[in-house]
């Protein structure tokens, strides 16, 4: 059985990275569709990306001639900025990443968001108002172990990002 899972990337630093997590996620069986925001083309290498998994990365809306993607079967949010977690919670769904995401929780899709947010934005009410809404959505929004802001993450992000993946996707009916 193939398993999709659409990757959301997001405009933070740790975006360059991601490449690393979608080795993981491929190891782990996975057939992984990057989503980009529009701010995290600036941050990703597109071509490499899309060189790893085969698939072009999405940042728009298809056109009607277009193929549709496959349907996910679980997302991860990784990096997630104080924008698109903010965003997500509140139901805005401004972006084609914001869009995807937005359905994922009503269709019972599992969702792991790895935030990437500074202390100072992590302190605002509005921010730890997003994370209690998206938990009680069934969002899995992975904390940093040291704070509860979910900035460093010490350890290996990824490996903690994959861990949680296989947990939702263990608990989910699908799973």
């Amino acid at each position: 059985m193939v398993r999709v899972l659409y990757l959301v990337v997001c405009a933070a630093g740790a975006a360059a990275d991601v490449g690393r997590f979608v080795a993981l996620a491929q190891d782990d069986g996975w057939v992984v569709q990057v989503v980009a925001t529009p701010s995290a083309l600036d941050f990703i290498d597109v071509p490499a990306l899309e060189r790893q998994t085969g698939r072009p990365v999405r940042s728009r809306y298809r056109k009607p001639h277009e193929p549709k993607p496959p349907r996910a079967d679980a997302f991860v949010v990784a990096p997630a900025t104080y924008n698109t977690i903010n965003k997500f919670a509140q139901g805005i769904a401004d972006t084609y990443a914001l869009g995807v995401l937005a359905e994922a929780p009503g269709l019972g899709i599992p969702v792991v968001v790895l935030p990437f947010v500074n202390e100072a934005l992590s302190a605002r009410t509005a921010y730890r108002r997003s994370v209690r809404d998206l938990r009680a959505d069934g969002v899995r929004v992975v904390l940093d172990p040291e704070g509860d802001h979910g900035g460093d993450h010490g350890g290996d992000p990824w490996r903690r990002t994959l861990g949680e993946l296989r947990a939702v996707t263990a608990d989910s009916p699908e799973g």
